[in-house]
Protein backbone atom coordinates (compact mmCIF):
# COMPACT_ATOMS: atom_id res chain seq x y z
CA UNK A 1 0.00 0.00 0.00
CA UNK A 2 1.62 3.58 -0.97
CA UNK A 3 2.83 5.52 1.49
CA UNK A 4 0.49 8.14 0.80
CA UNK A 5 -2.36 6.09 1.32
CA UNK A 6 -5.22 7.03 4.43
CA UNK A 7 -4.63 3.68 6.89
CA UNK A 8 -8.21 3.56 8.66
CA UNK A 9 -8.49 0.82 10.90
CA UNK A 10 -11.70 -1.14 11.58
CA UNK A 11 -11.04 -2.95 14.92
CA UNK A 12 -13.24 -5.96 15.10
CA UNK A 13 -15.87 -5.69 13.36
CA UNK A 14 -16.83 -9.33 13.99
CA UNK A 15 -17.13 -8.68 17.70
CA UNK A 16 -17.97 -5.11 17.70
CA UNK A 17 -19.90 -4.39 15.21
CA UNK A 18 -23.39 -4.79 16.50
CA UNK A 19 -25.34 -1.41 15.91
CA UNK A 20 -23.65 -0.79 12.48
CA UNK A 21 -20.47 1.75 13.82
CA UNK A 22 -18.52 0.02 11.36
CA UNK A 23 -20.00 2.81 9.18
CA UNK A 24 -18.00 5.44 10.88
CA UNK A 25 -14.75 3.86 8.78
CA UNK A 26 -16.61 3.97 5.46
CA UNK A 27 -17.70 7.83 6.37
CA UNK A 28 -13.66 8.56 6.81
CA UNK A 29 -12.67 6.96 3.71
CA UNK A 30 -15.22 8.17 1.54
CA UNK A 31 -14.94 12.12 3.00
CA UNK A 32 -10.95 11.89 2.46
CA UNK A 33 -11.64 10.35 -1.02
CA UNK A 34 -13.99 13.46 -1.97
CA UNK A 35 -11.41 15.80 -1.31
CA UNK A 36 -8.72 13.74 -3.58
CA UNK A 37 -6.96 11.62 -0.70
CA UNK A 38 -6.00 7.71 -1.37
CA UNK A 39 -7.82 5.82 2.18
CA UNK A 40 -7.91 2.24 2.68
CA UNK A 41 -9.80 0.64 5.77
CA UNK A 42 -8.13 -2.22 7.46
CA UNK A 43 -9.98 -4.38 9.02
CA UNK A 44 -8.91 -6.17 11.99
CA UNK A 45 -10.37 -9.12 13.09
CA UNK A 46 -10.00 -11.73 16.15
CA UNK A 47 -7.70 -13.64 14.08
CA UNK A 48 -5.11 -10.89 13.59
CA UNK A 49 -3.15 -8.91 15.56
CA UNK A 50 -4.09 -4.85 16.49
CA UNK A 51 -1.10 -3.15 13.99
CA UNK A 52 0.19 0.05 15.59
CA UNK A 53 1.28 1.94 12.57
CA UNK A 54 -2.08 3.36 11.03
CA UNK A 55 -3.58 6.65 10.89
CA UNK A 56 -6.86 6.17 12.66
CA UNK A 57 -8.93 3.69 14.16
CA UNK A 58 -12.56 3.24 14.83
CA UNK A 59 -14.63 0.69 17.51
CA UNK A 60 -18.02 0.04 17.74
CA UNK A 61 -20.77 -1.32 20.15
CA UNK A 62 -21.70 -4.82 21.30
CA UNK A 63 -23.03 -6.86 23.94
CA UNK A 64 -21.43 -8.32 26.83
CA UNK A 65 -19.91 -11.83 25.55
CA UNK A 66 -18.39 -10.11 22.74
CA UNK A 67 -17.54 -7.34 24.51
CA UNK A 68 -14.89 -9.57 26.71
CA UNK A 69 -13.73 -10.92 23.62
CA UNK A 70 -12.61 -7.66 22.43
CA UNK A 71 -11.44 -6.88 25.48
CA UNK A 72 -9.04 -9.89 25.80
CA UNK A 73 -7.81 -9.00 22.36
CA UNK A 74 -6.97 -5.76 22.99
CA UNK A 75 -5.09 -6.90 25.79
CA UNK A 76 -3.54 -9.62 24.36
CA UNK A 77 -2.15 -7.21 21.34
CA UNK A 78 -1.57 -3.69 22.55
CA UNK A 79 -1.43 -2.21 18.86
CA UNK A 80 -4.20 0.12 19.55
CA UNK A 81 -2.51 1.44 23.05
CA UNK A 82 1.06 1.82 20.89
CA UNK A 83 -0.77 3.82 18.70
CA UNK A 84 -2.64 5.99 21.06
CA UNK A 85 0.42 6.76 22.92
CA UNK A 86 1.84 8.22 19.45
CA UNK A 87 -1.12 10.39 18.88
CA UNK A 88 -3.13 8.06 16.36
CA UNK A 89 -6.86 9.13 16.43
CA UNK A 90 -9.27 6.94 18.01
CA UNK A 91 -13.01 6.97 18.04
CA UNK A 92 -14.33 4.68 20.32
CA UNK A 93 -18.26 4.12 20.42
CA UNK A 94 -20.99 3.04 23.01
CA UNK A 95 -19.53 -0.38 24.30
CA UNK A 96 -16.22 0.25 22.99
CA UNK A 97 -15.63 3.11 25.89
CA UNK A 98 -16.19 0.79 28.22
CA UNK A 99 -14.01 -1.48 26.79
CA UNK A 100 -11.15 1.03 26.84
CA UNK A 101 -11.89 1.88 30.10
CA UNK A 102 -10.49 0.49 33.64
CA UNK A 103 -13.55 -1.64 34.50
CA UNK A 104 -16.33 -2.82 33.30
CA UNK A 105 -19.55 -4.91 35.24
CA UNK A 106 -21.85 -6.70 32.83
CA UNK A 107 -25.00 -6.97 33.29
CA UNK A 108 -24.75 -9.90 35.72
CA UNK A 109 -22.55 -8.46 37.77
CA UNK A 110 -19.29 -9.53 36.85
CA UNK A 111 -16.35 -6.95 36.76
CA UNK A 112 -14.22 -7.07 33.50
CA UNK A 113 -10.18 -5.65 33.55
CA UNK A 114 -10.17 -3.25 30.46
CA UNK A 115 -7.74 -1.69 28.63
CA UNK A 116 -7.10 1.86 30.24
CA UNK A 117 -7.31 4.00 27.48
CA UNK A 118 -9.55 6.26 28.92
CA UNK A 119 -10.03 6.93 32.62
CA UNK A 120 -13.74 5.68 33.52
CA UNK A 121 -15.65 3.01 34.21
CA UNK A 122 -18.90 2.00 33.76
CA UNK A 123 -21.84 -0.12 35.90
CA UNK A 124 -25.29 -1.44 35.06
CA UNK A 125 -27.95 0.84 35.41
CA UNK A 126 -31.80 0.77 36.58
CA UNK A 127 -32.87 0.77 33.03
CA UNK A 128 -31.62 0.77 29.37
CA UNK A 129 -30.88 4.80 27.90
CA UNK A 130 -32.52 4.26 24.70
CA UNK A 131 -33.26 7.06 22.08
CA UNK A 132 -32.10 10.20 20.52
CA UNK A 133 -29.06 12.05 21.85
CA UNK A 134 -28.25 15.77 21.49
CA UNK A 135 -25.24 16.89 23.30
CA UNK A 136 -23.10 20.49 23.04
CA UNK A 137 -19.29 19.52 22.24
CA UNK A 138 -16.68 20.73 24.47
CA UNK A 139 -13.54 19.29 22.80
CA UNK A 140 -12.03 22.03 21.02
CA UNK A 141 -12.09 21.94 17.15
CA UNK A 142 -15.95 21.24 17.56
CA UNK A 143 -18.61 23.76 17.34
CA UNK A 144 -21.63 22.05 15.61
CA UNK A 145 -24.21 20.32 17.92
CA UNK A 146 -23.80 16.67 17.81
CA UNK A 147 -26.18 14.09 17.23
CA UNK A 148 -27.12 10.32 17.62
CA UNK A 149 -29.13 7.68 18.81
CA UNK A 150 -27.76 6.39 22.07
CA UNK A 151 -28.71 2.50 23.48
CA UNK A 152 -26.58 0.91 26.31
CA UNK A 153 -27.45 0.46 30.01
CA UNK A 154 -24.14 0.61 31.00
CA UNK A 155 -23.40 4.09 33.61
CA UNK A 156 -20.03 5.38 33.01
CA UNK A 157 -18.22 7.56 35.00
CA UNK A 158 -15.55 9.89 34.50
CA UNK A 159 -11.91 10.12 36.25
CA UNK A 160 -10.12 12.86 36.24
CA UNK A 161 -7.53 11.87 33.57
CA UNK A 162 -11.09 12.41 30.81
CA UNK A 163 -12.71 14.92 30.19
CA UNK A 164 -16.11 14.99 28.18
CA UNK A 165 -16.70 15.00 24.66
CA UNK A 166 -20.11 17.08 25.18
CA UNK A 167 -22.87 18.51 27.38
CA UNK A 168 -26.12 16.42 27.35
CA UNK A 169 -29.28 18.30 25.87
CA UNK A 170 -31.74 15.52 25.07
CA UNK A 171 -31.38 11.91 25.97
CA UNK A 172 -28.67 10.50 28.82
CA UNK A 173 -25.37 10.26 27.84
CA UNK A 174 -23.13 8.28 29.97
CA UNK A 175 -25.40 8.09 32.89
CA UNK A 176 -28.76 8.96 33.57
CA UNK A 177 -28.55 12.42 35.86
CA UNK A 178 -25.07 13.55 35.00
CA UNK A 179 -25.97 15.09 31.30
CA UNK A 180 -22.40 14.81 29.73
CA UNK A 181 -21.60 11.99 27.20
CA UNK A 182 -18.34 10.85 26.16
CA UNK A 183 -14.84 10.65 27.51
CA UNK A 184 -11.76 12.45 25.84
CA UNK A 185 -8.14 11.94 27.04
CA UNK A 186 -5.27 12.77 24.15
CA UNK A 187 -5.96 11.52 20.96
CA UNK A 188 -8.76 9.00 22.01
CA UNK A 189 -12.62 9.65 21.68
CA UNK A 190 -15.45 8.31 23.06
CA UNK A 191 -19.09 8.68 22.43
CA UNK A 192 -22.49 6.83 23.28
CA UNK A 193 -23.55 7.92 19.71
CA UNK A 194 -24.49 5.87 17.38
CA UNK A 195 -26.06 6.48 13.96
CA UNK A 196 -22.96 6.12 12.52
CA UNK A 197 -21.85 8.57 14.36
CA UNK A 198 -19.74 10.47 11.89
CA UNK A 199 -22.27 10.34 8.87
CA UNK A 200 -24.42 12.26 11.06
CA UNK A 201 -21.64 14.57 12.66
CA UNK A 202 -19.69 15.44 9.34
CA UNK A 203 -17.59 17.97 11.83
CA UNK A 204 -16.49 15.29 14.14
CA UNK A 205 -15.33 12.79 11.14
CA UNK A 206 -13.27 15.89 9.72
CA UNK A 207 -11.82 16.55 13.14
CA UNK A 208 -10.37 12.44 12.94
CA UNK A 209 -9.23 13.36 9.44
CA UNK A 210 -6.88 15.88 10.07
CA UNK A 211 -5.82 14.60 13.23
CA UNK A 212 -4.66 11.78 11.28
CA UNK A 213 -3.31 13.47 8.59
CA UNK A 214 -1.56 15.98 10.72
CA UNK A 215 -2.98 19.28 8.87
CA UNK A 216 -4.97 21.90 9.92
CA UNK A 217 -7.48 22.59 7.50
CA UNK A 218 -9.31 20.62 4.95
CA UNK A 219 -10.96 21.13 1.89
CA UNK A 220 -15.01 21.85 2.13
CA UNK A 221 -17.62 19.28 1.10
CA UNK A 222 -20.78 20.81 0.24
CA UNK A 223 -22.88 18.07 0.89
CA UNK A 224 -26.88 19.60 1.40
CA UNK A 225 -28.38 16.03 2.14
CA UNK A 226 -26.07 15.78 5.27
CA UNK A 227 -27.01 19.01 6.48
CA UNK A 228 -30.82 17.86 5.92
CA UNK A 229 -30.05 14.57 7.57
CA UNK A 230 -28.74 16.31 10.78
CA UNK A 231 -31.79 19.18 10.70
CA UNK A 232 -34.27 16.17 10.54
CA UNK A 233 -32.49 14.08 13.04
CA UNK A 234 -32.09 16.92 15.65
CA UNK A 235 -36.11 17.96 15.19
CA UNK A 236 -36.57 14.44 16.28
CA UNK A 237 -35.33 14.66 19.33
CA UNK A 238 -37.62 17.53 20.58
Amino acid sequence: MPESTLRIGLVLPDVMGTYGDGGNALVLRQRARMRGINAEIISITLDDPVPNSLDVYTLGGAEDYAQRLATRHLMRYPGLQEAAGRGAPVLAICAAIQVLGHWYETSAGERVDAVGLLDLTTSPQAGRSIGELVSTPLLAGLTQTLTGFENHRGGTVLGSGSVPLATVRHGDGNRVGDRIDGAVTGSVIGTYLHGPALARNPELADLLLRQALGVDELAPLDLPEIDQLRRERIAAAR
